[in-house]
């Protein structure tokens, strides 16, 4: 249904795997065979944003498989957090059949696990949310996963650009969408937002802005959405990642287990059910 690669992890400095060897491949570790009669435990959150529903350039025929395999038990999480614009924007009248399928299956899944909902700045209003799926839309959140306290919040809230020059970003955003369209495998759109310097100046200042709340808060990583760009830094203290996108190839998602934070890539598969 849903292949996912591992990108990145960053145990904190207290957990035992932080004194492996630099050479040993973590990822390898987990495909260890699991003692018999022992099943392995549940996530204890997976973290997706900006899936964007209602945008032409949703991935929404991928995001479903990964939100069925968890609804189903085949992907096992005790938390699903949505760190922010869900939406394109607050205009139904602009989802797609699949789109809607994003909004039954995170509904469905608020009555199994928690479903947590970071605001983002195309959101709109938290009450609507709140009462369309049933599930708790709050502006930062912060849980602990293993010995480590982590801070999820979206990271809007670090970018003045967009409330500065709305104009500017409107028509980035039009190349950039331009640009996907005219290239499905989306590189050249990357490459672009690469080369940006106002991106990257954007995606460094959200970083410090998010890894500065985190030490206020005595977290010890940080982890925001909102750039589409899936990163992880370290700024000493602190692990900062961001979950990426749902808007381009390949959408990517975390998952985070005892402290341990993984930047997982989702693949499409096609189904019957999504065709």
């Amino acid at each position: 249904m849903t292949a996912t690669d591992v990108l990145e992890f960053a145990p904190p400095a207290s957990s035992p795997l932080a004194l492996l060897p630099a050479d040993v491949d973590i990822a390898a570790l987990d495909l260890l065979p699991q003692p018999e009669g022992e099943r392995p435990s549940p996530l204890d959150a997976i973290v997706i944003s900006d899936i964007h529903l209602g945008s032409d350039n949703c991935q929404a025929k991928t995001l479903a498989p990964l939100l069925q395999s968890i609804l189903d038990g085949h992907l096992c999480t005790q938390r699903l957090i949505i760190n922010g614009d869900v939406f394109d924007s607050i205009d139904f009248r602009r989802l797609k059949k699949t789109h809607w399928k994003i909004l039954s299956l995170i509904r469905h899944l608020s009555d199994k696990i928690d479903v947590i909902w970071i605001c983002g700045n195309h959101d709109g209003s938290a009450e609507i949310i709140s009462q369309l799926l049933g599930v708790e839309v709050v502006e930062q959140f912060i849980f602990k996963s293993g010995e480590a306290k982590i801070l999820a919040v979206h990271g809007h809230e670090f970018d003045d650009f967009i409330d500065n020059h709305p104009v500017v970003t409107w028509l980035a955003d039009c190349v950039y969408l331009f640009l996907q369209k005219i290239d499905r495998s989306h590189r050249v759109a990357r490459l672009a937002k690469s080369r940006s310097k106002v991106f990257v100046r954007c995606v460094e200042k959200i970083e410090r802005g998010a890894i500065s709340l985190a030490r206020r808060n005595e977290c010890q990583i940080a982890i925001c959405g909102h750039t589409h760009h899936a990163t992880h830094t370290s700024a000493g203290d602190v692990h900062y990642f961001n979950s990426g996108c749902f808007t381009e190839k390949p959408a990517t998602y975390l998952s985070i287990q005892h402290g341990r934070v993984r930047i997982e890539k989702c693949e499409l598969v096609e189904s019957p059910a999504m065709a």
